[in-house]
């Protein structure tokens, strides 16, 4: 049975102190950049990271003293999985995750922190999934579905009401979307408010199972390439989800690692915040796809959980995108003062050299060569092309790494 607007509402007045109503904040950098009006709703400031720990907390906190004895279990590739641990502390009752084997390294960890139970299985949330029934029939543990609960998709709902109260006369809403939980809770929210307001689904190529259920008008299970926006990698929607956002949402697109990508890396150095890949999709497709009018939009930025070392890379690719991280190699005759031409070259394009590889050994170096990579910060795709200009002029021979 499908959540109502008065559950949710009653999901907002029973959050008290654990819940926080997360800001929204207006940006004048992506309004410029997006010819939009763009709010940014920050669920990364949510407790655990994420908006997930609210319909776990809900959840949790609506089982019957009998079945919290008997303990919960859950499957998530991190998000679902700390919101749950989280809840599960706060009552004090036992507590199983099922996480993917290639789950971040830092959401396990932090999942563990809350003293809870993890065992790693599977490829996929589909797999952790599987096993996670596996144990609840066991154990007799009650599931803590990420997304396919009634009680989890009302919790959800809450954000759909927050932003109707920071901004009534909002135009449109861009939300993630993997098993569906956070867009059939705020399609219910706003739209039983307001049904003129556009709320539009995010997904990766990679695993755009709920797009591909809509258009074949059945629950449909596809996916399964690699992408860094682990949070959304669901290869089959829920059958409740799919039921709501079918017959609410206006529109679900696409969007693929690159964009993803950059929409992180502006996140970081002009917002200054972290956001995660999955969270960071709806912005990810504005950028891309910059509305026909002026409109207020509100973006849901869904959790800020990234492992460091993907973001070390975020910041590289990032770089790289935006034309500002040129690596290239060079071949020079092994002799004094080689080097300084092509240094004296990138001095004056104002590039700074962050990284140099000196190479004479390789098998593929001639003998009375170097081969030199560098790797150069410049001021942007202006500046690189001119760098790039003046190397030919000076009839250096590189090859371009980047």
């Amino acid at each position: 049975m499908n959540p109502s607007v008065e559950e949710i509402e009653k999901c907002q007045s029973v959050q008290g102190n654990v819940i926080r109503k997360t800001p929204l904040f207006h940006s004048p950098y992506f309004s410029q950049l997006i010819n939009s009006e763009i709010y940014f709703k920050s669920e990364f400031q949510q407790k655990t990271g994420s908006f997930k720990v609210r319909g776990a907390y809900y959840k949790i906190k609506s089982l019957t003293e009998e079945e919290k004895k008997k303990g919960v279990v859950a499957a998530s590739a991190g998000n679902h999985a700390q919101g749950v641990a989280f809840a599960s502390s706060l009552e004090k009752i036992p507590c199983t995750i099922v996480m993917p084997k290639h789950a971040s390294p830092a959401k396990v960890a932090a999942t563990k922190g809350y003293g809870v139970n993890v065992i790693l299985e599977g490829n996929t949330y589909d797999e952790s999934w599987a096993k996670a029934k596996e144990i609840s029939e066991k154990t007799g543990a009650k599931i803590i579905h990420a997304f396919d609960d009634p009680q989890v998709i009302a919790a959800q709902g809450v954000i759909g009401l927050e932003i109707l109260e920071d901004l009534p006369d909002v135009d449109e809403i861009y939300l993630p979307i993997g098993g569906g939980g956070l867009a059939a809770g705020v399609l219910i929210a706003v739209k039983t408010k307001n049904p003129k307001i556009k709320i539009v689904g995010v997904q990766s190529k990679s695993f755009p199972a709920m797009k591909d259920s809509l258009e074949s008008g059945s629950l449909q299970t596809t996916g399964g390439a690699r992408t860094i926006a682990d949070g959304i990698s669901v290869k089959k929607p829920g059958s409740l989800t799919f039921s709501i956002v079918k017959d609410l949402i206006d529109d679900i697109v696409l969007v693929d690692d690159s964009q993803i990508i950059k929409a992180m890396f502006l996140l970081l150095e002009r917002a200054k915040i972290v956001v995660e890949p999955a969270g960071a999709v709806g912005l990810a497709y504005l950028l891309n796809n910059k509305p026909s009018s002026r409109k207020k939009i509100v973006t849901i930025l869904a959790g800020g959980n990234v492992d460091m070392y993907l973001l070390g890379q975020i910041v590289d690719k990032g770089l790289v995108a935006m034309g500002r991280l040129l690596k290239i190699f060079i071949l020079l005759p092994d002799k004094p003062g080689a080097l300084k031409e092509v240094i004296d070259e990138i001095t004056a394009a104002n590039a700074n050299i962050v990284e140099v590889v000196h190479d004479r050994l390789s098998l593929d170096i001639n003998a009375g060569s170097a081969g030199v990579t560098l790797s150069l910060e410049t001021e942007g795709e202006k500046s690189t092309q001119e760098l790039i200009q003046r190397l030919k002029d000076k009839q250096i021979q590189f090859k371009l790494m980047t």
